[in-house]
């Protein structure tokens, strides 16, 4: 029979949750009952072996711990009980009973940690600390991104099946991978209690929360993430980051918080994912306690997002926004809508001095990049909320048809928009964002909120990058010539002055004639020149630029302006060039025979290099 001791220990301090000691264990919780105690299990029992007070001498405020010491704890299972009521440990690194995604049977019942520690060799590893200024970021779902992809050794929808996925992710040139919520969470869907209904029954509603913004357990990665027979999430999450990193590739991960955690709960979840698992960020959802973040001097190096942080600054550019007012702006600006031009020049050169800014022009929460330039209407009708769910405001252009369509005329508007699309974003001097799938044309037909889609609507076709392959050249070609041209990302905002007296401010704005920009309302068209002498890579000054964006359905002529001596302006993408997939190469970029006027047709963007 195994014997359990408390041992006194009381000068020293423990963190939240469960702590290896040198003879057994440190148990630390919060409980505001008149009394808490430690209940264990066997591995896989349902009914507790024994139940352990916390000594009333122990608590500190609301706050109950204790070491116990004992012959074994090997295949012990704990939870904690107050006031009659059993919980969770709401600090428990790993849980049991949750190791199969989906599983109706598992929904709704007392979640049971491990008592036990496991060591990890991270080889040296650290998070990388890449700059804003340098991120490409690429934005997945643990399950979605792999469940119909080709693997060779991993488990589909798993941790290990990204780490398979390393090769891909790097040569597509992505420097930064945001993981949706993949922290332990209850996709099971269960109906909300306390309506007041004594009849209601607490059983499955039979809808899957796929996406995993709901009440998570915080410091545990999702059991049903990992692969294998014995599955190890806490070992096959460090196992990914440690190959990310040695890849060259940051870790942000998405954390969903209701705002009825505190902030120093939230703080302490942050800290861990940074401490235990090396991730390079925290993408906070719904609540985000901004100043005591900002102020964390351990968080000071650290990648923190959120949809605002109201000014505050912890003393480095680690903080950015991530919010949809890019995707706003730029969409009502790609298919044309008027008085556009303000909103699409703030947010092209905007680059805050003091925090990030994440631009992306389709994500999770709305179209697909595909499905941006193909419906007008959101179609979520398979939800099964009669169409009423999902935002109503898309901000987008089917090009002629709702839907797919097989016209070639449709099919090749869609293609120039994407690409237009897609340079909005990589031109723009705050950090891109892809949503994995976009760069091979993935389509949820019109579903613009599948939160609730565990199928193909939410799963990528990796067939698609062979029927597709337009889009994913396009854009990983786009990637590597942003890399090359740091004008297209500075460290900071462009000042839009000639400030080291070269002749030339480091971003001008026009408008069909050199140097008049056209800010009316009605107008569609603008051109930014970028000058070389502001950016540099290995020592030496960047290329001239002019980008010419034309949104009207008519065409327009564009005089460019002039050069420094010697140089002449090439042109290096016209999105309009079917038959070029919108691209010249670098060393295939034709002159312009008409002096400096060059005929920008419909809905194009050109870009020309000063060589």
């Amino acid at each position: 029979m195994d014997t359990y001791r408390i041992a006194e220990d009381r000068n020293l301090w423990y963190p939240m949750g469960v702590t290896r000691t040198e003879n057994g264990f440190h148990f630390c919780v919060a409980a505001e009952g008149t009394g808490c105690n430690l209940v264990l299990f066997r591995k896989g029992k349902e009914k507790p072996f024994k139940t352990i007070p916390f000594p009333a001498s122990q608590r500190q405020g609301n706050v109950w711990e204790m070491t116990l010491e004992g012959d074994s704890f090997e295949d012990v299972e704990y939870c904690y009980e107050s006031d009659g009521k059993l919980f969770a440990d709401p600090y428990g690194r790993s849980f049991t009973g949750r190791e199969k995604w989906g599983s109706f049977s598992q929904a709704g019942k007392l979640m049971k940690s491990p008592v036990e520690d496991s060591g990890y060799d991270w080889e040296g590893d650290r998070p990388l600390e890449i700059p804003y200024s340098d991120m490409v970021v690429y934005r997945l779902h643990t399950r979605g991104f792999t469940k119909k992809a080709i693997l060779e050794k991993a488990e589909r929808g798993t941790f290990a099946a990204i780490e398979e996925k390393i090769p891909y992710i790097r040569d597509l040139g992505i420097t930064t991978v945001e993981l949706m919520p993949p922290a332990e969470f209850a996709e099971v869907m269960m109906p909300e209690q306390g309506d007041g209904n004594p009849y209601a029954k607490n059983e499955p509603t039979g809808v899957i929360n796929y996406w995993g913004y709901t009440k998570g357990y915080y410091f545990a990665p999702k059991a049903s993430f990992a692969s294998g027979k014995e599955k190890d999430p806490r070992k096959e999450f460090k196992d990914l980051v440690k190959a990310l990193h040695k890849a060259g590739i940051e870790i942000v991960i998405e954390l969903y918080f209701t705002g009825k955690e505190g902030p120093v709960f939230v703080m302490d979840a942050i800290r861990f994912w940074v401490r235990e698992y090396h991730v390079d960020g925290v993408h906070l959802v719904g609540f985000a306690p901004a100043e005591l973040l900002g102020s964390d001097p351990f968080l000071s190096r650290t990648k923190l997002w959120a949809t605002s942080w109201d000014g505050i600054c912890g003393g480095g550019k680690h903080m950015a926004e991530y919010n949809d007012g890019f995707l706003t702006d730029m969409r009502r600006f790609l298919k044309g809508d008027e008085d556009a031009l303000n909103s699409a020049v703030f947010r092209i050169k905007r680059n805050p001095k003091d925090q990030g800014v994440i631009n992306y022009i389709a994500n999770t929460n709305g179209f697909t990049l595909a499905d941006m330039v193909s419906y007008e209407i959101k179609h979520n009708e398979k939800n099964g909320e009669g169409n009423r769910d999902g935002t109503n405001y898309n901000y987008t252009w089917n090009c002629g048809v709702e839907g797919p369509s097989r016209k070639k005329r449709i099919v090749q508007m869609r293609r120039q928009q994407i690409r237009n699309a897609v340079l909005m974003v990589f031109l723009s001097q705050g950090t891109p964002l892809i949503m994995a799938g976009d760069e091979f044309g993935n389509s949820k037909g019109g579903n613009n909120n599948s939160y609730c889609q565990d199928n193909e609507i939410s799963w990528l076709n990796w067939e698609q990058l062979k029927t597709h392959e337009d889009i994913y050249e396009f854009i990983r070609y786009v990637i590597r010539f942003r890399k090359e041209h740091p004008v297209f990302h500075m460290a900071e905002e462009p000042k839009v002055l000639d400030y080291k007296a070269c002749g030339y401010p480091d971003m001008s704005f026009h408008g069909e004639k050199a140097w008049k920009p056209e800010f009316e309302s009605f107008r569609r068209q603008l051109g930014i020149m970028y000058s070389g002498d502001y950016a540099e890579k290995d020592g030496k000054a960047d290329d001239y630029f002019f980008v010419a964006y034309n949104m009207h359905w008519e065409p327009h002529e564009f005089s460019l302006p002039n050069l420094p001596k010697g140089k002449q302006w090439r042109v290096a993408f016209n999105t309009s060039e079917h038959e070029r997939n919108g691209i010249y190469k670098e060393g295939e970029e034709p002159e312009i025979q008409s002096g400096r006027h060059y005929m920008v047709p419909a809905r194009t963007i050109a870009v020309f290099i000063g060589k």
